[in-house]
């Protein structure tokens, strides 16, 4: 840590290992706290901006590659190799599952350099180099061989900041018909507003009654809805069923949702289902 000097009394404040703020007397004792008459000083004030910037720079990193994951965009290795100094892109790029344009997985991505390409560890445990201009951060429901891809994660030690190897995927069954799935109905809530706070904790929006999820695949806006009512907010209510729209707003055949939009609608679904109310239980 950098001790930076206050204004008052000698004291001088850090950041700590987590990126919060840390105050030490002029004695060089750390305290519990940082005392409340420092509050205004203007070097704490400059600090906590800052790591409130962090915070947020780095919900923002995390937000940017989970979208690239979940539309599986082709990301210029241009791109990957300018920010791989930030720390914070470093952390959330870091030990992904990649693939080069063919899709094939090339390996986890461990480093990036403008002149040697992005360093990868295959699935023979060797360190690789990819060289091609793009590449891809596909979505766990893609990869044929993802219990093979968790097991050698855990041998590799592999922690990701994205969910992606141990993301929750449900696959269509093959013989699949009719416009809805109820798996995931009569998730039974004490009150509309439960139900409507868990959708806001879980980061799902809200419209006409329905939570919803907008899923961009093969360049197709789709998304994913499931009924939570419409009616009086401390009213008793259930989860319902789940649908997928079109472009147009027109419902969809559950045989024409794809692997990535129908996994992704499951598991909003389920995530919604699993804070009902148990009888005797309070609501999860």
């Amino acid at each position: 840590m950098a001790w930076v000097e206050t204004g008052a009394g000698g004291y001088h404040v850090a950041f700590d290992e987590e990126g919060k703020v840390v105050c030490r007397n002029a004695a060089g004792r750390q305290l519990k706290a940082v005392p409340p008459k420092l509050n205004d000083d203007p070097v704490v004030v400059g600090l906590r901006q800052l790591a409130e910037w962090l915070e947020a720079h780095r919900r923002g990193c995390l937000e940017t590659v989970e979208r690239w994951m979940v539309r599986s965009l082709p990301v210029p290795a241009a791109v990957v190799t300018a920010v791989w100094a930030d720390e914070a892109w470093q952390e959330v790029l870091r030990d992904l599952v990649v693939t080069g344009p063919d899709g094939a997985v090339a390996g986890f991505l461990r480093g990036a350099d403008a002149e040697r390409g992005l360093g990868l560890v295959d699935l023979d445990g060797d360190t690789v180099r990819l060289t091609d201009g793009e590449l891809r951060i596909p979505h766990p429901v893609l990869l044929e061989d993802l219990d093979e891809l968790r097991e050698f994660a855990v041998e590799l030690g592999v922690s990701q900041q994205v969910q992606q190897l141990y993301r929750e995927v449900w696959h269509r069954p093959a013989a699949t018909t009719g416009t809805e799935v109820d798996t995931y109905a009569g998730g039974r809530y004490a009150a509309l507003r439960d139900l409507l706070g868990r959708c806001a904790r879980l980061g799902y929006r809200v419209r006409g009654g329905h939570a919803v999820l907008p899923v961009v695949e093969d360049g197709r806006a789709l998304e994913a809805r499931v009924w939570v009512g419409d009616y009086y907010e401390y009213d008793e209510c259930e989860t319902g069923s789940l649908s997928w729209t079109g472009p147009d707003g027109k419902v969809l055949p559950l045989a024409e949702v794809g692997p990535v939009a129908w996994s992704e609608g499951m598991r909003m679904a389920a995530a919604l289902y699993a804070g009902r109310t148990i009888e005797g239980e309070e609501a999860a």
